[in-house]
């Protein structure tokens, strides 16, 4: 396998629908390849810019009616691999901005938020335990993929703009955690994956007014497929269920648990030894069946290091 059969790491859809109160829905993340290998060492950076459309970026508890949105969103991303007692890892940051304009009708009443900032980045740590050994670039000429199976966890820090008398906003003034198993399995060229997980909330002590909300888990699971057509130029069609999440405020259960599905693609392109695009698209459906979003975005990928 030459050098440039390095696998490369998606950071995907995550970013797409990471503005306002999506962040109660990020359990639904589409990312292809998230259990793969490379050599260790090998780094990646990644700038991209995605557009979302649609009406989920509020909390169906909250009294906003007929609900219309616009999201622009960039996102800085890093990626390093790393040998984890034999067997590869890997951490990753992901920080993104968003600028969003949301309109809806509040008590009857039409009003717009417009909003631009900082959104909750997140830290990730993944370790494959079967089929992705720790190798050296030199290594990695003989690999080849069968089955990988593996686990992460993510964790959504807090740092993002918040407004407590706002319904509206691009950071969530909560941590969230998110456990997940992965396996991978390739044939041939066609690639399989799959991955539950749980997304964990704390509690949001400052809600519109001081209020505390509460919300319970997000369960999802999420299914690719991928065919490469050569090395690092792949194409994949994604899904996502997920199901959970009601909120509490002050004691009293809200009516809002979400359940839905997505559905995207995604096309890896490589410039050269160094350097990668990516296209992405996602569109939401709720439970009832009814079309919820949109959301298109462009990446690229610049990776080094581990001997490559």
């Amino acid at each position: 396998m030459s050098r440039r059969a390095v696998r490369s790491f998606s950071l995907v859809a995550t970013f797409l629908i990471v503005a306002g109160s999506c962040a109660s829905i990020r359990a639904q993340d589409l990312e292809p390849r998230a259990y793969s290998n490379s050599p260790t060492g090998l780094n990646f950076v990644l700038l991209g810019y995605g557009y979302t459309t649609g009406s989920v970026l509020t909390d169906p508890s909250l009294p906003i009616e007929n609900v219309t949105n616009e999201a622009h969103i960039g996102v800085f991303g890093y990626v390093r691999v790393l040998n984890v007692f034999g067997n590869s890892g890997k951490v990753e940051l992901l920080v993104p901005f968003a600028g969003l304009t949301a309109k809806g009708l509040v008590f009857g009443q039409p009003h717009t938020r417009e909003i631009s900032g900082l959104a909750d980045p997140y830290f990730r740590f993944s370790i494959n335990f079967i089929g992705a050994p720790a190798l050296t670039a030199a290594e990695f000429k003989n690999y080849k993929q069968n089955l990988i199976v593996g686990a992460s966890v993510r964790i959504g820090v807090p740092l993002g703009q918040y407004d407590d008398t706002r319904l509206v906003n691009v950071g969530s003034n909560r941590w969230s955690i998110k456990p997940e198993i992965g396996a991978s399995k390739a044939f041939g060229p066609w690639t399989l994956e799959l991955a539950p997980a749980v997304t964990i909330y704390t509690d949001n002590d400052d809600f519109f007014g001081g209020q505390e909300r509460e919300q319970a888990p997000l369960y999802s699971v999420q299914a690719h497929v991928t065919y490469t057509f050569r090395p690092g130029c792949w194409v994949g069609l994604d899904a996502a269920y997920f199901n959970g999440s009601r909120s509490t405020v002050n004691g009293v259960e809200n009516d809002d648990r979400h359940e839905g599905v997505r559905l995207g693609g995604t096309l890896a392109i490589p410039l050269n030894r160094n350097h990668s695009i990516k296209l992405y698209g996602v569109t939401g459906y709720n439970a009832d069946r009814h079309h919820d979003f949109d959301a298109v975005g462009i990446a690229w990928q610049y990776r080094w290091g581990g001997g490559f």
